[in-house]
């Protein structure tokens, strides 16, 4: 299935160079592993400028019955107690293998980080969640958060597509 056909209804995908499309990958693999576990799938990591992994997080909403727990905000709240600066946060940047709900980029505008690359759109993983209740988000892009912002937060995505889609087929309730 190939979400990235319909260009009228869903934004185009964006290519990554090579650093980009490993990390993005890193944070998808995270969000396998948060489906195996029972979970949503989504997965996050954090890297900074120097190209290190600062943190890997996974949704853990269903372990936790946190409903917080989602990928994103667990990277973010692994940050405490690594000594970053808010200068180091601005020029990290957070992998999600799918765009940032509202409270999650509330989070990272929270954290300072000064960039994000995501994998499915908000769009796309709607088509997943179909029109349970429960199953719905806020409509609203994590760009719309992010323009608000008094300090730049680059937004990267959606970028593969297919890949970070892989993990939901099937994990959601119809």
């Amino acid at each position: 299935m190939n979400h990235g056909d319909n260009h009228t209804k869903f934004p185009p995908e964006t290519s990554l160079d090579e650093r980009d499309g490993r990390y993005l990958r890193k944070a998808i693999g995270w969000s396998h592993a948060a489906a195996r576990r029972g979970n949503r799938p989504f997965g996050a990591v954090i890297v900074s400028a120097r190209n290190e992994v600062i943190c890997e997080a996974y949704n853990n909403t269903s372990e936790t019955g946190d409903c917080t727990g989602h990928a994103e905000t667990n990277a973010v709240r692994a940050l405490a107690g690594k000594g970053l600066s808010r200068e180091d946060l601005a020029s990290a940047t957070l992998y999600s293998s799918g765009e940032p709900c509202v409270m999650c980029a509330g989070a990272i505008f929270w954290s300072n980080i000064g960039r994000v690359v995501f994998g499915i759109d908000a769009g796309r993983l709607r088509l997943f969640r179909g029109e349970r209740q429960d199953q719905r988000d806020a409509e609203l892009s994590c760009r719309d958060v992010f323009d608000v912002s008094p300090h730049p937060i680059e937004c990267i995505g959606p970028a593969l597509v297919d890949e970070a889609s892989a993990p939901h087929v099937g994990a959601w309730k119809v």
